[in-house]
C-alpha cells in the first residue's frame, strides 16, 4: 500500500490540496492553507477485518419512540426557534457577526435555563471572567445560578465537564479551542474539527447539552470546516443591521424542529428583548401612503410575517445605472426588472434602482416578487399604493404569477394588523378570510395595468 503524505487544507474554507500555495484556488484567501497529518493505519485498521464487531440492533420505520423531552428556558423566541425548548444531549451551533449580539443572547439563555433549574456552565475563551461577570452585571444576570470559567485547553475543558455534569454548557467560542493533541495553530481547520468532535462527542456519551459559538467568514457563513455543521444537531445564525435595534435568530438546520424558524428580538440597553409580535414592530414606523412602498405578507419558517418593502427610483448620471439592493437577493432584483422590461414593455434603462427591506430584515422566499415589483413600479411611477394593501405571489420569467404556499395564514397577520384588501396569484387558496377584499391576478400585465393605470 503506498504511503499517504501529507495534505494542505485552507483555513478559511476547507479545500484540500496537494501542496502548498500562498493563495487558495478555491476561495482566494492569502496564507490560509495549512499542512495537516495524514490518519495512520493503526493495529486496529490492520486487524479490522479479521475482527468481528457486535451485531447492530435494527428496527422498522413503523417502531414508534417517545420523542426527546425538552427543557423550555423561558425566553419564547429562543424555545421556538430551537423547536420547542433545549433537548437534552444536543449540539448547537450558533453564528453571527461580530459584536452583533451572541455572547450577550447566550448569557441571557444561560441564566434563564439556570433559573428553571438546569446546571449551567458558561465557558469563554476570548473574555476574562470579570468581563463577562460585568456584562451579567449590566444584564442584571448576575444572581443567576451560571458557573463560569475562562479557558481555551480542550483537555482541560473535557475534564472540568467530566466532573461538574452539567446539563448546558455553552462554549464561546469554537474558533478558540485548543487541542494539544493537534499540531496546528488555534482556530485552524484541524483544531475546530478535532475539538468540535470532542466536545459533540462528550454531549453524546454524558447527556450534555453544548452550545458552541462560531465566528463566520466575510460571506456570511460560519468559519472553519463545513463538516461541524454536520457534526451538531442544530444551526443558528444570528442575524440583523448595525444600524438597526432588531435582530433576528434563524435556524437554518435543526434535527428536533422546523429549519427556517425565526425568533425577534430587540437589542436594548438592558439586553435582548423578546419580540411577540414582530409584523407590528417592523411595520411600526410605517406612516402614510408614499410612492415606492408595499407591505409584503411573508412567511417565516411557521409564522407569517409582515414587512415593509422600499423602493427608489432615479435618473441615473452614471453611464451604467446602480442596482443596490440591502435584505433581499440582488439577483431575484435583476430577474423581475428584466421580466417588467420584457413582458410589460416598462423599462428601466437610465434608471438607478435602490431596494430595501425596512427594519433589517432579510427576505428569501420568491413569494416576496409581486411586492418587489409593486414597489419598484409605484416608485417610478410616483404613485402610492393603498396604505391597507398587502402583496405576495411569486413572477416567473413568463409573466405568469404562480401561487405560494400558507396563503390563509398570510391573510390572517395581515387581517390582525388592520389591512382590509390584499393581492394574490389567482390560483391561490383564500377560502374562509373574512375580513379581508382579495384581488387575485392572473399575470404581471393584468397587476400593471390595474394597480398602475393612472400612471
Amino acid at each position: 500500500m503506498a504511503k499517504t503524505g501529507p495534505s494542505y487544507t485552507c483555513s478559511e474554507c476547507g479545500a484540500v490540496h496537494k501542496k502548498w500555495t500562498g493563495r487558495c484556488d478555491s476561495c482566494g484567501s492569502w496564507n490560509s492553507i495549512v499542512e495537516e497529518a495524514p490518519l495512520s493505519a493503526g493495529p486496529a485498521a490492520k486487524t479490522l477485518g479479521a475482527a468481528k464487531g457486535r451485531q447492530i440492533e435494527l428496527t422498522t420505520l413503523a417502531t414508534t419512540e417517545v420523542p426527546p423531552p425538552r427543557a423550555a428556558s423561558g425566553m419564547g423566541e429562543l424555545d421556538r426557534v430551537l423547536g420547542g425548548g433545549l433537548v437534552p444531549a444536543s449540539a448547537i451551533l450558533v453564528g453571527g457577526d461580530p459584536g452583533i449580539g451572541k455572547s450577550t443572547l447566550l448569557l441571557q439563555a444561560a441564566a434563564s435555563f439556570a433559573r428553571t433549574g438546569l446546571s449551567c456552565l458558561y465557558l469563554s475563551g476570548e473574555e476574562a471572567s470579570a468581563q463577562v461577570r460585568m456584562r451579567a452585571q449590566r444584564l442584571g444576570l448576575a444572581d443567576a445560578p451560571v458557573r463560569l470559567g475562562a479557558e481555551t485547553n480542550l483537555r482541560d475543558i473535557l475534564t472540568t465537564l467530566d466532573g461538574a455534569r452539567p446539563d448546558l454548557v455553552i462554549i464561546d467560542s469554537i474558533q478558540t479551542m485548543w487541542a494539544d493533541h493537534v499540531e496546528a495553530a488555534p482556530g485552524s481547520v484541524s483544531q475546530v474539527r478535532a475539538a468540535a468532535h470532542e466536545l459533540v462527542s462528550f454531549a453524546k456519551k454524558r447527556g450534555t447539552s453544548v452550545i458552541l459559538v462560531g465566528h463566520v467568514t466575510k460571506e456570511g457563513q460560519i468559519a472553519g470546516p463545513r463538516v461541524v455543521e454536520h457534526m451538531v444537531d442544530t444551526v443558528l445564525y444570528f442575524e440583523g443591521e448595525r444600524g438597526h435595534q432588531f435582530r433576528i435568530l434563524r435556524a437554518v438546520k435543526n434535527r428536533f424542529g422546523p429549519a427556517d424558524e425565526i425568533g425577534v428580538f430587540e437589542m436594548t440597553g438592558a439586553g435582548l428583548a423578546e419580540v411577540a409580535n414582530p409584523s407590528a414592530l417592523f411595520l411600526s414606523e410605517r406612516g402614510q401612503a408614499h410612492p415606492g412602498s408595499a407591505v409584503f405578507a411573508g412567511i417565516e419558517g411557521t409564522r407569517p410575517v409582515l414587512t415593509e418593502i422600499q423602493a427608489l427610483v432615479a435618473p441615473s448620471p452614471l453611464g451604467t445605472p446602480r442596482r443596490t439592493v440591502v435584505g433581499l437577493d440582488s439577483g431575484r432584483l435583476s430577474t423581475i426588472l428584466a421580466v417588467l422590461e420584457s413582458r410589460c414593455g416598462i423599462p428601466f434603462a437610465g434608471l438607478d434602482v435602490f431596494l430595501n427591506v425596512a427594519g433589517g430584515m432579510r427576505v428569501a422566499e420568491p413569494a416576496a416578487d409581486l411586492a418587489v415589483a409593486a414597489a419598484l413600479l409605484s416608485a417610478r411611477e410616483d404613485v402610492a399604493l393603498p396604505p391597507d394593501m398587502v402583496i405576495f405571489g411569486e413572477i416567473s420569467l413568463s409573466g405568469a404569477l404562480r401561487p405560494v404556499g400558507q396563503t390563509e395564514n398570510r391573510l390572517k397577520e395581515a387581517r390582525k394588523l388592520g389591512f382590509s384588501q390584499a393581492v394574490a396569484p389567482e390560483r391561490s387558496k383564500t377560502e374562509g378570510e373574512d375580513g379581508i377584499r382579495v384581488r387575485k391576478m392572473p399575470d404581471l400585465t393584468t397587476f400593471v395595468g390595474e394597480m398602475f393605470a393612472a400612471g
